[in-house]
């Protein structure tokens, strides 16, 4: 029971920290730089510590290589002097630093070379690391270009809904103010059509009647003659006037 609560608490943590993963990558990214730093570090370390038992595998291979140029001078030099017992304690000392000479030799050798498959076994690794990170990087980058990119176009696609909706509403106000318009126009034309002209016409005549009277008596009573229309023949000109003036006597 336990366990399966113990599995249950971890599936829900890892749930939410892949939650934070999803929403953060760029974090989790710089967390892996992090490590690849600290790994390689370490790694250089390790490689330090190899490098020195190479040079000290050196050290002794050149220190065997002299003490046996010297111990065979040393042996020639007592076999040539009669000295058969030096030069056979001289001989078996050579003997000696010759194999050990041998077999550091060797194992510099192979210190050598494993250095080096382990220098080029970090920079490879290192190598396709750091590649790898960058395309996370752009990875990342692209993500964020597709999702903005996917975001303009869903905000567009709405725009687009609510401007086919505010357009057909404008065409409906559109209709509405025409045929208003022409209802207007349609009972402007009716009242106009029911103005009596004849009516108006017959009352501008005796209107204009009424002031010819009026100026008739005015005139008769100030003993004021009113001309007669001036035909155009005698005046020399198309025009017609009248003449207002006190009455000439002979």
């Amino acid at each position: 029971m336990f366990k399966r609560i113990g599995n249950l608490i971890k599936g829900f943590f890892g749930l939410f920290v892949g939650g934070l993963e999803r929403k953060n990558p760029e974090a989790l990214l710089d967390v892996e730089k992090e490590n690849l730093r600290e790994q390689i570090a370490k790694y250089n370390k390790g490689l330090a510590g190899h490098a020195a038992l190479c040079e000290r595998l050196i050290s002794q291979t050149r220190a065997l290589e002299a003490e046996e140029k010297e111990l065979h001078a040393k042996v020639v030099a007592h076999l040539r002097a009669g000295n058969k017992e030096l030069a056979g304690q001289y001989a078996l000392r050579h003997q000696q630093v010759k194999k050990e000479h041998e077999t550091i030799r060797t194992q510099m050798e192979e210190a050598e070379k494993t250095y080096k498959e382990l220098l080029s076994a970090r920079d490879v690794s290192v190598k396709a690391a750091r590649e790898k990170i960058e395309s996370l990087k752009r990875g990342i980058n692209e993500a964020k270009i597709a999702q903005a990119t996917a975001e303009l176009n869903e905000m567009a696609s709405g725009m687009i809904n609510e401007i086919g909706t505010a357009g057909d509403t404008l065409n409906r106000l559109e209709d509405i103010v025409r045929e208003d318009k022409e209802q207007a126009a349609g009972r402007a034309r009716v009242a106009k059509d029911s103005i009596d002209m004849s009516g108006i016409a017959v009352k501008a005549g005796e209107q204009a009647a009424m002031e010819d009277m009026a100026l008739a008596d005015f005139a008769a009573a100030e003993g004021i003659a009113i001309g007669r229309p001036v035909a155009a023949s005698d005046t020399g000109s198309t025009e017609t006037t009248k003449t207002m003036g006190p009455a000439q006597t002979e």
